[in-house]
């Protein structure tokens, strides 16, 4: 049976009781609970990682090990180490000559109370337990809402969460649609979705009822440029390696590629030779995801069958030459677009799998007049030695993030700011910037024992003094 939205509600006013009695969460707290997240993971880490896998049909266990268990460790780690250099309250600059007489003024970040997660199906451990981390750091209590598109990770986290967190601390929830809508709707302190830009409107207007501050973390088509001095065989391992990676289903993984027309080919035929180093077989190989189900493999599909349609070249990338068709399973080759055109769904939708459309330009102010001309991306990634080149993308373009002389690895950076822009997402999290996120910086403001107000002339009966404090201002 589906849980209610009374039954989340009622959670929820747990926690916020349990988060105001026990204010103000110390070093102390925050660190137990990361640490208790940390074990969570190294405990049932092959059980998640099983339950992965089974979601998806198949799923590579050490790409799941590598891109979900390590980097929640890695983060739920980072945050235990810089807590208490970030709950120091930072120190700002008062007016003169208010500092001469002893005024202070700093800001201190304050946890915000209960935290709503809604996590993707793409990265399910990863994408739950990095706001989470987040959320701890900074003194929170968090809710979870798990996709519906993996069950099974879903029952496991609602399953072994209670043995690691009281239900005032973490409460694990999961369901369809509804659920997720009902979830959205409740009045938390701050509320991070990560998923599709569409689904994403509809979050921040749930939320907007209740006046919840909203993270999102969506997508959009990220654009790969190589240019000239690329190395092109470097640039396409690397380029195959991200877009391989899950089967493509990622928010940062390359949507389209823009080459310089005279190298096209040269890049097509990298292309083709990484994959076949990196998946000499699909069908069978261990390391090769499956596309999450039927539904997203037929919309897959048909992305190829429209593109066709409107005459682009479609490019199979099967190093083996195995029959996909007579599978019952959703594995996909990686397929490259030849002559897309802005009237495919290829170049509309965000792919989210093994297909990549390649345009061609003369020019490298074609490159970024096409991106400033489209939604601002999640990524943006550059290839290319050549500095002047270099800057004149990454200053002209506007992205959630950039990766130069490779793909996806800035949201590997603990130390970065994670987020999008515009259709992409707002708002980031990540190392002290989830810290903040998840934070309310109340300024707080010392006065002095003397009566400066007096001194200043602000206080009636005005005078001389309050003459020279208004002239003052409007010297230059």
């Amino acid at each position: 049976m589906a849980v209610t939205k009374d039954q989340m509600l009622a959670t929820l006013n747990a926690q916020r009781s349990a988060f105001t009695a026990e204010l103000p969460v110390s070093a102390a707290a925050r660190k137990d609970r990361l640490r208790r997240g940390i074990a969570m993971m190294v405990d049932h880490g092959e059980a998640f990682c099983k339950a992965l896998s089974e979601d998806f049909g198949h799923r590579s266990i050490e790409q799941s090990m590598m891109t979900d268990i390590v980097p929640s460790i890695r983060s739920f780690k980072y945050n235990i180490k810089q807590l208490d250099r970030w709950m120091k309250p930072e120190r700002r600059k008062v007016e003169f000559p208010l500092g001469l007489f002893g005024a202070k003024a700093a800001v201190e970040y304050q946890p915000m109370g209960v935290v709503g997660i809604i996590a993707p199906w793409n990265f399910p451990v990863q994408l739950t337990t990095g706001p989470m981390a987040g959320a701890f750091a900074a003194g929170n209590r968090v809710m979870i809402k798990s996709s519906e598109y993996t069950p099974t990770v879903a029952a496991l986290f609602e399953e072994i969460g209670p043995k690691y967190f009281a239900e005032e601390e973490a409460a694990f929830f999961s369901g369809g649609p509804d659920v997720g809508q009902a979830f959205a709707g409740l009045p938390f302190d701050h509320l991070i979705f990560t998923g599709a830009t569409g689904v994403g409107k509809h979050i921040l207007h749930a939320a907007a009822d209740n006046l919840t501050p909203v993270t999102l973390e969506l997508g959009g088509k990220s654009p790969t440029i190589i240019g000239r001095s690329a190395n092109i065989e470097s640039a396409t391992q690397r380029i195959a390696l991200g877009k391989m990676l899950n089967a493509g289903q990622i928010c940062l993984a390359p949507d389209y590629l823009m080459v310089p027309r005279e190298k096209e080919a040269e890049v097509v035929a990298g292309m083709t030779k990484a994959v076949s180093v990196m998946y000499p077989t699909l069908l069978e190989n261990p390391d090769y995801t499956s596309v999450v189900n039927a539904r997203h493999r037929d919309r897959l599909t048909s992305y190829l069958d429209d593109a066709k349609a409107k005459g682009g070249e479609v490019i199979e990338i099967n190093p083996a030459n195995e029959d996909f068709g007579a599978s019952n399973r959703h594995k996909m080759p990686l397929y490259l677009v030849r002559n897309p055109t802005e009237d495919m769904k290829v170049m509309q939708e965000e792919i989210f799998g093994p297909v990549l459309p390649i345009k061609t330009y003369e020019r490298i102010e074609e490159t970024i007049d096409y991106v400033n001309g489209h939604d601002r991306p999640l990524g943006l990634y550059y290839f290319g030695e050549e500095e002047a080149e270099k800057r004149q993308v990454l200053d002209r373009t506007i992205s959630g993030g950039a990766t130069v002389n490779d793909v996806i690895f800035h949201i590997s950076m603990e130390d970065l700011p994670f987020g999008g822009v515009g259709p992409s997402g707002m708002g980031s999290y990540h190392g002290f910037d989830g810290f903040k996120t998840f934070s309310h910086a109340k300024a707080v403001y010392h006065q002095p024992k003397i009566n400066v107000s007096k001194l200043a002339g602000l206080m009636p009966p005005y005078g001389k003094a309050t003459k020279s404090s208004i002239a003052r201002d409007f010297k230059a």
